[in-house]
């Protein structure tokens, strides 16, 4: 039965829907996950009594543990010390105690700070909302001091001051563009130590600042951002970072004298710590083991000293090389250190604080001195657990007054047969009953046990509405799929009339489904977001089971058992892109199956005509297949670089003979000598952007900073390359001449944004994807692909589907996810390298080198794009319809990294798990962008669609 000559099928409003659908559902993986751990309303617990007058937080941004205490840490350097920090060594060995303090992800400065000071981990969707405030109002031990002084950098610092009582906690920072990449960066730190003494100076003329500093439970916070700029800049092995940390050393040092030499008593504590570490190529973000283990010093009033090492040793493979073994290591969380520091100055503890004083397990030492007694102890271990009990408390009223057939958690509300009371309160009426009665290692035992049962809680109810969650997420993607199928196999094309019996029954259940989810989300007072969510199931399997019933009624127009074995095939495959998330080389095997495999299944007559084809089909995908399986870290290589720009002019120069040729074919002289004209400019910007490159290396090797007129130029020609390109339309173009300016347009990018091997990635892919055209034209069509003004057949508006196309789908969906591991490992944020982004912007500005790392991923899709239009062209199908076949496939890829996203495990774990669910969420919106892309890219060489009858 021929459809009509129109389809009631519109392809933009699909792609509309699955946009805006896609976009909305990354955010369940927050709402499932990690939701906000801040409420509100609980009481305020603290000791009485402080141990201490005053403490003094110092941190050492982006300090790694290792390179802290380690012996001969940096072994390539010459003549580097044996031990780098040796003041801080000699507390860790003779009047302090020691350890690790674990970090959680997001491993970066503001969630890093919020643990430390506020005692709690922010949701990582949080870093989302902002860089350097807080999303959510949260309690801190700065909020709880009688005053904070602060010093250090603009973008930590002022997300304390915000929301405290007002003048409370002060700040001194420097100015944003003194965080320059291009200078030594220890100036910061000097910086920060130099207004302290400043402030105290002005403490003898003013009476009122001398006043506030002598008063009690005053916390000094002295911010050290040089390590973590330095580290960006020359990596953490460096000669630079070493320098760096020695400064900090003595920093330390004078802080401690300044403040002795002031107060002229030992009623002080000191903490030294890191928010985070810093991978290998001098990044963080990501669970890498060198960013979650920070060093932790604590000294003074109130800290016991170093003690013998436990049997079994507190000491791992790692602590070796300290050469610390014989001392005990005492590790903590890094949310730990808030609690630790409101024992010291005896302040309120932060009411959102989830840490864990180290000194509540009596098996094992903990920070505080044991001068303080038994009896301290185990009254702060009583408060700790009453400020994370409260927290369940609360959360847990809220839930029960909002929750539709509420389950409290029986751990914690079930009845206690013996005092008739919730076990929640029975274990707080027992521990009372243990301090009376004097019993203080039973009471912390005690106190540790309520402790993890009410973290327990919390997460139970943080993670109450999961269930659902997950269901909506899995009937959604589902019903995705299925509604794209609609469009694929149109069945109300070929249907005699639109409405079939029982669609009134699907109209009903659906209407039935909706209305009875948001009444319950009503009444359990959900997130607005819920509301949104079911909705797109609802719509989805509404539509695909009302166009089902009238397609059952049509004669069947596909061989169904090839396409359940196509869908078979396809479901391996996708699972196998997901096993290629965490190795790599599946994406190798990949490029061999395509390269080798593929051209076998050619029909033989195809096959013999075409060997020079296939041989180089298979010489490029074996080269593409290289990138993906080599070392994630890299270091920066000009020789590389520059023979990537060497082969981009290379490559691009040969094909522009070939190009030319058929463009005075074609078009004629004048057209050939325009494109003449346009390529030798694309070349002349390809080397001066060599040239800049050379120049800029060498000068910030040499540290001898970013000279003006190479950043100037360096800008200049980033943009025009690209805007030439686009700029380039009219009639003088071909379609591979269109292909050949748009590669020759990012050529720059690659050169002056590459630090190693991505140029010569760069040209693999473009040519590989060149060759895939052509290839897929001759399969299919049996011949060359053919321009439009010679060919004798026109896209149709109407796609018909056939069984291989869930194999072309399936390479462009291989192409898409290629195209980001071939130039970074996008499993882990802390893949991608800042030294090439110093090439043009020397200060620190994270959005602007984050934009700059966008560009340099997205220019690899812009020859995707036009591949993809190129091949919808020469398959004579209607735009998009590649990219129809792909929408249905995608989310299987999703669904399993929705399911398989972690809030426990190690931080590694929970972070690549939410980065693979963004990732794939972000591929089908990516391929949707570029099949747009390259449809306009070459609205003026490629055919127009018309209407065909079948």
């Amino acid at each position: 039965m021929p459809p009509p000559p129109k389809s009631r099928y519109s392809v933009p409003k699909l792609l509309i829907l699955g946009l805006v659908f896609h976009f909305v559902y990354i955010g369940t993986v927050f709402d499932c996950y990690f939701t906000s751990p801040v409420v509100h309303g609980m009481k305020s617990h603290s000791v009485g009594h402080a141990v201490s007058k005053r403490l003094v937080l110092i941190v050492g941004d982006g300090l790694r543990a290792d390179l802290l205490f380690n012996e001969d840490a940096f072994p390539t350097i010459p003549h580097a010390p044996k031990v780098v920090a040796p003041y801080l060594k000699s507390i860790a060995e003779t009047r302090g105690a020691f350890g690790i303090s674990h970090t959680r992800v997001p491993t970066e400065s503001r969630p890093g700070h919020v643990a430390i000071i506020g005692g709690m981990y922010e949701d990582v969707s949080a870093v989302t909302k902002g860089w350097k405030t807080n999303p959510v109002d949260f309690d801190s031990v700065f909020n709880q001091s009688s005053h904070t002084f602060s010093f250090g950098s603009p973008d930590i610092l002022p997300m304390f001051a915000r929301g405290a009582i007002p003048g409370k906690v002060e700040t001194w920072c420097y100015n944003e563009e003194d965080e320059d990449f291009t200078k030594d960066a220890t100036f910061l730190d000097i910086w920060v130590f130099d207004r302290l003494k400043e402030l105290f100076q002005n403490a003898t003329n003013n009476i009122t600042l001398n006043t506030q500093l002598r008063s009690h439970k005053v916390i000094f916070f002295l911010h050290l951002l040089g390590l973590d700029t330095t580290g960006h800049s020359y990596r953490p092995h460096s000669r630079e970072y070493l320098k760096n940390i020695q400064v900090v050393d003595n920093i330390v040092r004078q802080t401690e004298n300044l403040i002795n030499e002031f107060y002229h008593d030992k009623e002080t504590s000191f903490i030294f710590t890191a928010d985070h570490g810093m991978s290998v190529i001098g990044n963080h973000g990501d669970g890498d083991l060198d960013n979650t283990r920070t060093p932790l010093i604590a000294w003074g009033r109130g800290i016991r000293g170093p003690l013998p090492d436990s049997v079994p040793s507190s000491h791992d493979s790692y602590s070796k090389p300290w050469g610390l073994g014989h001392l005990f290591r005492r590790d903590v969380e890094q949310a730990d250190l808030a609690a630790l520091m409101a024992s010291l100055i005896g302040i309120d503890w932060p009411v959102n604080s989830v840490g864990v004083l180290p000194d509540i397990d009596p098996s094992r030492p903990g920070y505080l001195s044991p001068k303080l007694g038994d009896e301290s102890l185990a009254q702060m271990a009583f408060v700790n657990a009453k400020v994370i009990l409260e927290q369940y408390t609360t959360k847990h009223e809220l839930k029960r007054a909002q929750a539709f057939f509420y389950k409290p958690f029986v751990t914690l509300e079930g009845l206690n047969t013996i005092s008739d009371q919730s076990f929640r309160l029975a274990n707080l009426t027992n521990i009372e009953r243990l301090i009376q009665a004097k019993d203080w290692h039973a009471s912390r035992l005690a106190s540790a046990e309520l402790i993890r049962i009410s973290l327990n809680g919390l997460h139970y109810l943080q993670t109450y509405d999961r269930f659902l969650i997950r269901g909506m997420v899995t009937f959604a993607y589902i019903g995705w799929a299925a509604y794209t199928s609609l469009y694929i196999f149109r069945p109300l094309d070929f249907a005699k009339t639109p409405e079939a019996s029982g669609t009134v029954f699907v109209h009903i259940s659906a209407a039935v489904a909706l209305i009875g989810f948001w009444t319950l989300f009503a009444l359990q007072h959900a997130p607005f977001m819920f509301y949104v969510y079911v909705a797109f199931p609802c719509y989805f399997w509404h539509q695909f089971l009302q166009q089902e019933m009238a397609w059952l009624r049509v004669p069947p127009r596909v061989d169904y058992w090839k396409l359940l074995v196509g869908t078979s095939m396809t479901l391996i495959v996708i699972q196998a892109m997901v096993v290629g998330y965490t190795h790599r080389f599946i994406w190798s095997i990949g490029f061999i199956f395509t390269g080798i495999v593929w051209p076998v299944s050619w029909p033989s007559r195809i096959l013999k005509q075409n060997l020079p084809l296939v041989a180089v089909w298979g010489l490029l995908c074996l080269s593409a297949g290289v990138f993906p399986v080599l070392p994630v870290e890299k270091k920066e290589s000009l020789i590389t670089i520059l023979v990537g720009g060497c082969l981009i002019l290379l490559c691009g120069g040969f094909s522009a003979l070939w190009v030319l040729h058929e463009v005075e074919r074609l078009k004629g002289k004048k057209s050939r000598q325009a494109l003449t004209a346009l390529f030798f400019i694309q070349a002349t910007l390809v080397v001066t952007t060599m040239i800049i490159t050379a120049s800029s290396v060498k000068g910030l090797q040499a540290k001898q900073g970013l000279p003006l007129p190479n950043r100037v130029l360096g800008w200049t020609v980033l943009a025009v390359s690209p805007v030439l390109a686009f700029a380039s339309g009219g009639p003088y173009h071909t379609a591979f001449s269109k292909f050949l300016a748009y590669f020759l347009g990012f050529g720059p990018c690659f050169v002056i944004l590459s630090i190693s091997v991505e140029g010569l990635f760069y040209v693999t892919y473009s040519f590989l994807l060149a060759t895939w055209v052509v290839s897929e034209s001759i399969v299919r069509n049996g011949r060359f692909p053919v321009p439009a003004n010679e060919s004798d057949h026109e896209r149709t508006k109407v796609y018909s589907f056939q069984p291989d196309d869930l194999r072309i789908a399936l390479f462009f969906l291989f192409f898409v996810q290629v195209g980001f591991f071939g130039t970074g490992n996008v499993a882990s944020i802390s893949s991608f390298y800042l030294e090439p982004v110093y090439r043009l912007i020397p200060i620190f500005n994270p959005f602007f080198m984050a934009a700059l790392l966008i560009f340099k991923i997205v220019a690899p899709y812009i020859i995707l794009a036009v591949a993809s239009a190129l091949l919808n062209d020469f398959l004579h199908f209607p735009p998009f319809s590649l990219l129809l076949v792909a929408l249905a496939l995608t989310d299987g890829m999703t669904i399993t990294f929705f399911f398989n996203v972690r809030d426990t495990g190690s931080w590694l774990e929970i972070g690549q798990s939410i980065t693979f669910f963004c990732i794939t969420s972000l591929l089908l919106l990516w391929s949707t962008g570029i099949c747009v892309i390259g449809e306009h890219l070459l609205a003026d060489v490629i055919h127009k669609p018309r209407v065909k009858e079948n």
